[in-house]
């Protein structure tokens, strides 16, 4: 069975990347090596892996990862912490009108 991964790397300039893939080795080190140059991670070296969560569906993993990008900051940083209460906190705020 075939697992793919949705990760999340941390930028030298304090972003957050979200990506997919079934081999993530290879992948983290490519944006670790800046193997392209219009990667966003490529001008955001180095790169540090600071989250992953593997699926054996990919549509699954590509939907998390779609779910992950449309996520703040502090929510992503609360996921990498994993500070539950924080993402129910925040998930509360981000549907509350203003």
């Amino acid at each position: 069975m075939k697992t793919y991964w949705v990760y999340i790397v941390r930028c030298a300039d304090e972003s957050f990347y979200v990506g997919v893939s079934s081999e993530i080795d290879r992948r983290i080190a490519e944006h670790v090596l800046g193997t392209s140059r219009t990667a966003y991670t490529f001008t955001r070296r180095p790169v540090t892996l600071v989250y992953s969560q593997a699926f054996s569906n990919v549509d699954d993993a590509i939907a998390a990862e779609k779910q992950l990008k449309g996520w703040s900051r502090a929510k992503k940083h609360a996921l990498i912490c994993g500070d539950w209460d924080a993402i129910r906190r925040l998930a509360k705020s981000a549907r509350t009108p203003t």
